[in-house]
C-alpha cells in the first residue's frame, strides 16, 4: 500500500512524497488522516531552516526520531480514523476516532501506546489542540501561579492564546497578555485576558518602571509583575521580560529559540531582583511535580480542557494537504492574519 507524506527538505522547500505504508504489526493500527495542524512555532523553526544541528527532533514522540536535519518529516498533531489493526490486534479500534503524535501524512502506522481516542463530545478539529493545549497547561504547571498574582503573557500564538485561557480559569489579580499583532491581541481578550497589549504601547513601556521595588509592607501588593511567561519565540522577549519581572518575581521560558541567540542584560536590575528563570519543555514532567503528575494524568487533563475551551474557534485558515505549499508560505509571510493553520485531507 501507498501513502503520502509531507516533507521539509531545505529551507523554505517542502514536497509531498510518495512512501511505501507497512502493514499495522502486533499493538500496532493503520489511521487514516482526516486533519492535521500545522505549528506555527517550532514547525516554523524547521521550515526556516532555523533548527539546531545535532539535536534529536523529539524524545517523547516516536514517530519523530532521529535528527534533526533536512530531508524531514516533521509534525504533530494529526487526527483521523483507525482503519485496521495487527493480525492479533483488539477489531474495536477499527473506526474509532483518534489523535496522534504524527507528521503529516495521509495514511500512516503507529503504535497503540501512542494513539489516543478522542472523546465522543469533542470535535475532531478541537482535538487538533491536544500537543499545544498540554504544553499551555505544562506551562502553567512550572509557573505554579498564585491567586492574587499579576500574570503577564509574552506571545499569543497558539500556545500563548492556550495558556491565557487556562489561566484565566485563576483567581489572579490581573493577567495581562502582550502581543504585537492586532488579530492575536483580540483573541487574548476572548480567551479571558483583562487586558491586551502591544509591546510597542505606551503602556507596555511603563510595566518595567514598576519593577524594582520590593513589597512596602502597606498591605498593597508589590510592583512588577508576580509571574511572566515568556512564549514568543523571540530571543529579545526574554530580555524584555528580564527587565519587566517584579521583584522576586518567576519568568518561565516556554519558547523555543532554535538558532535564534538571546542577549540578556543580567548585570543591572536583575541582578537584585531575586528573580528566576525557569526553562520549561512539555516533553518530560518536571521533577517537582513527577512523584503525583504523570503523562497519562496529564493527557487526561487536556481532554477536559479541551472540552472546556473548545479552541477550534482559533482556526482561521483550512488548506488541502496537495496545498501545504501555501499554507507554510502563508505563515511565514503573512503570520498577522493567522492564528492557527490546519490541513485537511
Amino acid at each position: 500500500m501507498k501513502t503520502e507524506s509531507l516533507y521539509f527538505e531545505n529551507p523554505r522547500k517542502i514536497k509531498i512524497r510518495e512512501e511505501n505504508l507497512q502493514e499495522p504489526g502486533e499493538n500496532q493500527v493503520q489511521v487514516r488522516t482526516l486533519f492535521s495542524a500545522i505549528s506555527s512555532g517550532s514547525e516554523m523553526l524547521v521550515y526556516r531552516g532555523l533548527m539546531p544541528d545535532s539535536m534529536e527532533t523529539d524524545v517523547g514522540i516516536k514517530s519523530l526520531s532521529g535528527e534533526m536535519k533536512y530531508p524531514m518529516k516533521y509534525g504533530y498533531s494529526a487526527v483521523g480514523q483507525v482503519m485496521s489493526t495487527g493480525k492479533k490486534g483488539d477489531p474495536s479500534w477499527v473506526g474509532k476516532r483518534v489523535f496522534v503524535f504524527h507528521p503529516h501524512q495521509r495514511q500512516f502506522v503507529s503504535d497503540l501506546d501512542q494513539v489516543f481516542e478522542i472523546p465522543d463530545d469533542l470535535d475532531d478539529t478541537d482535538a487538533l489542540f491536544f500537543p499545544n493545549m498540554e504544553s499551555a497547561i505544562s506551562f502553567v504547571m512550572d509557573g505554579r501561579p498564585l491567586p492574587g498574582e499579576m500574570v503577564v503573557i509574552f506571545g499569543l500564538g497558539v500556545v500563548g492564546l492556550l495558556t491565557t485561557a487556562v489561566l484565566s480559569k485563576y483567581p489572579l489579580l490581573r493577567l495581562i497578555a502582550v502581543d504585537p499583532i492586532p488579530l492575536r491581541r483580540e483573541h487574548a481578550l476572548t480567551m479571558g485576558a483583562a487586558k491586551a497589549i502591544s509591546p510597542q504601547s505606551p503602556e507596555f513601556s511603563l510595566m518595567g518602571k514598576y519593577s524594582e521595588n520590593k513589597h512596602d509592607y502597606s498591605g498593597n501588593p508589590p510592583a512588577g509583575a508576580d509571574l511572566i511567561f515568556e512564549l514568543s519565540g523571540n530571543p529579545e522577549a526574554l530580555n524584555i521580560a528580564v527587565n519587566s519581572i517584579g521583584y522576586n518575581g518567576r519568568i518561565v521560558v516556554g519558547s523555543w529559540y532554535g538558532r535564534k541567540h538571546a542577549s540578556l542584560e543580567l548585570g543591572g536590575r536583575f541582578h537584585r531582583s531575586q528573580a528566576g528563570i525557569i526553562s520549561s519543555q512539555v516533553s518530560r514532567i518536571s521533577p517537582k511535580l513527577s512523584g503525583r503528575w504523570s503523562k497519562k494524568r496529564r493527557f487526561d487533563l487536556v481532554w477536559d480542557i479541551l472540552k472546556l475551551i473548545r479552541p477550534s474557534k482559533l482556526i482561521t485558515h483550512s488548506f488541502d494537504f496537495y496545498d501545504a505549499v501555501q499554507a507554510y508560505r502563508m505563515l511565514d509571510e503573512n503570520p498577522g492574519e493567522t492564528i492557527q493553520v490546519i490541513l485537511k485531507y
